[in-house]
């Protein structure tokens, strides 16, 4: 399933099976498809051992009526313009599929900041992730095929099969990997 600005979700308002995430998440209702559950436990317990730290997931499955909200919030504070660059539109959204996950390491530190990607942790997401079938999804410098701002604290899972194939490849967007085309823009 690739869901970007030119590939909506069908239908729109898509909601799949969904369980609580077993890796520290915020308290609430941080969920996922079970499929990605696993995987997910298996990155935080590498990351632990690699380097003391695990994984945890501060955003995760979004309703149409949740990212409808979002994504209202950002056009209100930024313009649509802007928003469209940081923000899915409803029916458009990742987060709708339950495949994906914003995270941080354990130590909190920064969390949807770009600078993430210089910790300690960020590091280790991007240089391992595939290895548990997630794939840093907004890439630094991909913005112009994927459509977003970089997002270094952005996976979506795809699976390990995917994964491999795309490292063998060197491609590093699931639009190119795919031969789907660049999504930079809503279609």
């Amino acid at each position: 399933m690739l869901v970007n600005k030119r590939r909506p979700l069908r239908p729109q308002d898509y909601a799949p099976e969904l369980v609580e995430p077993s890796v520290s998440h915020d308290a609430g209702e941080e969920a996922i498809r079970p499929e990605a559950d696993a995987p997910l436990v298996a990155l935080d317990a590498a990351m632990r051992s690699d380097i003391g730290e695990g994984v945890h997931v501060f955003s995760s499955y979004r309703s149409f009526q949740r990212q409808t909200a979002l994504y209202d919030g950002y056009v209100a504070r930024e313009g649509q313009a802007r928003a469209d660059t940081t923000s899915a539109r409803p029916g458009h959204s990742e987060h709708q599929t339950g495949l994906a996950i914003d995270v941080v390491g354990t130590g909190l530190a920064c969390r949807l900041d770009v600078c993430f990607g210089r910790t300690q942790a960020g590091a280790w997401i991007a240089e391992h992730a595939w290895e548990h079938g997630f794939v840093v999804r907004y890439p630094e410098g991909e913005d112009a095929v994927t459509g977003y701002a970089y997002e270094p604290w952005h996976l979506r899972y795809v699976g390990v099969d995917v994964t491999t194939a795309m490292r063998e490849a060197g491609e590093t967007t699931l639009e190119a990997f795919f031969g789907t085309g660049d999504a930079p823009d809503y279609g």
